[in-house]
């Protein structure tokens, strides 16, 4: 799958343009072809990325060889892990979904303009708050109120992320497979079948060939217990 750009916006929203650009001053670029690693989880952590051009997803491995998608990135998000004294080894893994341009920004040359630069420090921070309130969310959204949550939650943040409206509904213009959208559950490709089909027979989506239109965002959120989070937060 190859995602369009999204129309939530972008995670480094937080930094001063300014200071941004001293991040854009230490970076170096690295190209990435479609389908290869960025960086395993497990290897040691030294990089964070800037994602020029392409879109990249974060997954999370389990016991069982499943990965899990935590998060889509596009043009102009900031990802990867830092290390510090206990944790210095990635926690997930990144893939490109598409040939991507990346701005590479070493930790030890990071470390060094936050301590120059104290505004900068501070965007850096509450961009560490985004990244933190993001996670947050979506594991609130797995874990506490069961997969018919999950499968609800992952189809409102597809509709901020890719949604264009198409009269009283919302067209997903980036088609998913019932595959994709496991992986983003942490369910089967079977399970997401059999919630799907009961969401179109009670008319809360539509769905055919692969595009999803959601018909209903109200029970949608009252499946998910929505607390209303804004679309920067609410996004794949």
């Amino acid at each position: 799958m190859e995602c369009p750009l999204s129309t939530t916006g972008y995670n480094t929203q937080s930094f001063d343009k300014n200071n941004f650009s001293k991040l854009k001053g230490v970076m170096y670029e690295r190209h990435v072809s479609k389908g290869e690693k960025i960086y395993w989880e497990g290897e040691g952590c030294e990089y964070l990325y800037y994602l020029k051009q392409g879109s990249v997803k974060l997954t999370k491995s389990s016991d069982d060889g499943k990965d899990l998608v935590l998060y889509y990135f596009q043009p102009r998000d900031l990802f990867g892990d830092l290390r510090d004294n206990i944790n210095t080894t990635n926690s997930y893994s990144a893939e490109a979904m598409s040939d991507c341009t990346l701005g590479v920004i070493q930790q030890k040359d990071l470390e060094t303009l936050l301590w120059q630069n104290g505004d900068l420090a501070i965007d850096f921070m509450k961009w560490l708050g985004y990244m933190q309130r993001f996670l947050q969310t979506k594991l609130r959204d797995l874990l506490f109120f069961g997969k018919h949550g999950a499968l609800a939650s992952t189809l409102i943040r597809m509709s901020n992320t890719f949604g264009v409206s198409d009269g009283d509904s919302i067209r997903i213009s980036n088609k998913f497979t019932n595959s994709e959208i496991a992986d983003l559950i942490g369910s089967t490709r079977e399970t997401v079948n059999r919630m799907l089909n009961q969401m179109k027979k009670d008319n809360i989506i539509g769905y055919e060939c692969g595009i999803i239109t959601i018909n209903d965002m109200d029970q949608l959120k009252d499946i998910c217990h929505c607390e209303g989070c804004p679309k920067s937060i609410c996004r794949l």
